[in-house]
């Protein structure tokens, strides 16, 4: 072990600059064509594609994976980006055991699934790799569009919008546009800055401004945008961070954070040795973001971190890929714990106490037993929440925004798509499908306004 993994409490720099290189190398390396070409070959080519229909995108699996086997990468491309343009980054970060590869035949037959996000991921880079645009703007309609966050819901209604002549600004809170895919994902899922790269391809197609460090409800209201603006898609994703509530304590004690404004932070940082990490770290929750927080504290020179989690394994929403994932990379999980206290010395965390939980009647309560795990570093990770100051006759149902199979809200002119709305499983490849699905029912929209006025006209003519 090396010297700097022994700095006690919350430190940088613990380990080599190699290390933390080959820490945060890319977890799937791409493919080479040859690699492609064999991986391609083991596909059926399935006349009724369970693939397909796996994908909350649709994406035609059998005929990329065909181009592939002829060499025709670009082809795959253009066919894979038809229905995602942000194909790149789901390539990458897709839950594909659990979608697309889950119902391959082969993994039905074999348990070897078709690598297909591996495959996705070829002939998306070798159209970015090339530049290669296949998508123009249409014929400009005079109308325009806002687009509320540039993340993968708002890029993919923008980019789409584009392609049916409106015009489209994106406003967006951050300093850089990407949302998730530049904030939230785990480095080592995308390094060399690849949501920057896939960004700039979306925006290339024209017509697309965006405006940065402007949010919601704070530097304009959705009236001002309806004035404005001839439609307006809402992606403003989950902004606020769920509380532990615990004992009905404080939470601003040194040590303990936010697992999103890790990863983010993380994600920022030229230089990896820069960010503090535990000696010893505890992640809360049992999704994909604890997940990404407790493996790259690991990757970052934590000695111990343990994920706990208030009930089973079976009821994680990260994939069992993703578990094994954090299990080969030194991460304990802890099922059926929930944090009771959190233990602090002169305002800083030394330790969570967690009390054992079970399932009555299926409903989750403590037992009375508690335990305590050693800790100068605690990550939330137990969800978001939206942040509702900006909702001018917006319906928000179970603290997301309500939308019909359009994604229409309840305030005429808005849409809306993403983690936001009550219609989602907070996975990307979702949000890109509801973001290009609402363009195409804001085309429709302003497109018969637009004739229904010309008809109009004609009539009073």
């Amino acid at each position: 072990m090396s010297e700097g993994v022994l700095k006690q409490g919350i430190a940088a720099g613990r380990l080599s600059p190699e290390q933390y290189a080959r820490n945060f190398a890319d977890l799937h390396p791409l493919l080479d064509r040859h690699e492609a070409q064999v991986e391609a070959d083991r596909c059926y080519f399935c006349f009724d594609a369970p693939c397909m229909q796996a994908c909350p995108t649709t994406i035609d699996v059998p005929m990329f994976i065909r181009q592939i086997s002829t060499g025709n990468a670009l082809g795959a491309a253009e066919t894979i980006l038809e229905q995602n343009i942000l194909g790149g980054m789901c390539a990458r970060v897709c839950p594909t055991e659990q979608l697309c590869e889950e119902a391959c035949v082969r993994e039905v037959a074999e348990g070897k699934p078709v690598k297909i996000g591996q495959l996705q991921r070829y002939a998306t880079d070798a159209a970015m790799a090339a530049d290669k645009q296949f998508f123009a703007r249409g014929p400009a309609t005079g109308k325009h569009v806002a687009v509320v966050g540039a993340g993968p819901a708002g890029l993919a209604c923008a980019h789409r919008l584009a392609m049916r002549g409106h015009a489209v600004t994106i406003y967006d809170g951050r300093p850089k546009a990407g949302g998730l895919n530049e904030y939230g994902i785990a480095t080592y899922k995308t390094p060399d800055d690849f949501a920057q790269a896939e960004l700039d391809y979306v925006l290339a197609i024209g017509g697309i401004t965006v405006e940065l460090g402007q949010r919601l409800g704070r530097d304009f209201s959705l009236d001002e945008l309806g004035r404005k603006h001839d439609a307006v898609f809402l992606a403003i994703g989950l902004g606020g961070v769920n509380a532990l509530r615990v004992d009905g304590e404080a939470e601003d004690v040194e040590g303990l954070e936010s697992a999103i404004d890790f990863i983010a932070a993380l994600r920022q940082a030229g230089d990896k040795a820069v960010v503090p990490i535990g000696r010893r770290v505890v992640v809360v929750g049992g999704g994909m973001t604890a997940i990404d927080a407790a493996v790259q504290a690991k990757l970052l020179g934590a000695e111990e971190v343990t994920i706990c989690y208030r009930r089973g394994q079976e009821h994680m929403n990260a994939s069992p890929y993703e578990q094994d994932l954090a299990a080969s990379k030194g991460v304990a999980i802890r099922h059926w714990l929930a944090p009771r206290r959190v233990l602090r010395d002169d305002g800083r965390v030394t330790g969570l106490e967690l009390e054992y939980t079970q399932l009555v009647d299926g409903k989750l309560v403590g037992i009375g037993h508690t335990m305590t795990i050693a800790a100068d570093q605690v990550f939330k990770a137990i969800g978001q929440s939206l942040e509702e100051r900006w909702a001018e006759g917006v319906a928000i149902v179970g603290g997301r925004i309500r939308v019909d199979e359009e994604g229409r809200t309840s305030r005429v002119g808005v849409w809306a798509g993403g983690d936001c709305v009550d219609a989602g499983d907070d996975l990307t490849v979702t949000a890109v499908a509801q973001g290009r699905d609402a363009a195409e029912s804001i085309d429709r929209a302003l497109m018969a306004a637009t004739q229904g006025q010309a008809a109009g006209a004609l009539a009073n003519g």
